[in-house]
């Protein structure tokens, strides 16, 4: 399920809120009626004061994407514009596949919205992050290189990224023609990969690569078996 949130956004120092035509949606409220929901979920909120909605909002299996890193940059946000405009850019495509991840939308749209700043002369008044590991702090852009995050938290927190990447906003016809369950397990493998690869320096080389190896396998005869069923 995709939810994204067009508009502008207010913070009073406690809580976020998108704002509506009536009552206004906050932050905690979007998350009570999320949380019924058990797929996968990405809620992009494009809004000004959008930074507290990752808190509220992050879950396991979520992609959340706001356009500011807190409630105090409160005005008028213009990631939003660049984020739709990713979404059938080619240049959008960074891992070069012939689609674009939700990932790669938020990394073209903050870079963009940076370069908006500079060319302008202006302080940056917005710095969106992405949260899809649950943790509820979010990465920002520039700890990105390519569609890795290269960065490291200090107190050691897991990077996001890998589950953002696997959310297209178009499908190549080699992952259309992919069926539902293989696509799943693949995700899954996936994400069992990258986790190897951040619990690497705790492990002995041999244990590493036998380790990543094996998962590997598991994602060829996947893909073999397939191939096989088409």
């Amino acid at each position: 399920m995709w939810l994204v949130l067009i508009g502008h956004g207010t913070f009073d120092g406690k809580e976020a809120k998108f704002n509506l035509r009536g009552p206004d949606c906050s932050a905690s409220e979007l998350a009570g009626w999320l949380q019924p929901f058990h797929r996968p979920v990405a809620v992009v909120n494009t809004a000004s004061a959008s930074g507290p909605f990752i808190n509220k909002l992050s879950a396991p299996g979520r992609v959340v994407i706001t356009a500011t890193r807190s409630g105090n940059e409160n005005n008028y946000a213009r990631f939003g514009q660049y984020l739709a405009e990713a979404i059938t850019d080619p240049e959008a495509d960074l891992d070069k596949d012939g689609q674009t991840s939700l990932l790669e939308a938020f990394l073209i749209a903050s870079r963009r919205v940076g370069e908006f700043y500079q060319l302008e002369g202006r302080l940056a008044t917005e710095h969106a992050l992405l949260d899809d590991n649950g943790d509820g702090l979010g990465t920002p852009a520039d700890w990105f290189r390519g569609i890795r995050a290269v960065k490291k938290a200090k107190d050691g927190a897991a990077l996001d990224g890998v589950r953002a990447h696997q959310f297209h906003l178009i499908r190549n016809e080699a992952e259309r023609n992919l069926p539902p369950a293989v696509r799943l397990k693949r995700d899954e493998l996936e994400l069992e990969i990258a986790r190897l690869r951040e619990a690497k320096n705790q492990m002995d080389e041999d244990g590493y690569y036998s380790s990543l190896e094996k998962l590997l396998l598991q994602m060829a005869r996947l893909y073999e078996r397939a191939e096989i069923d088409k």
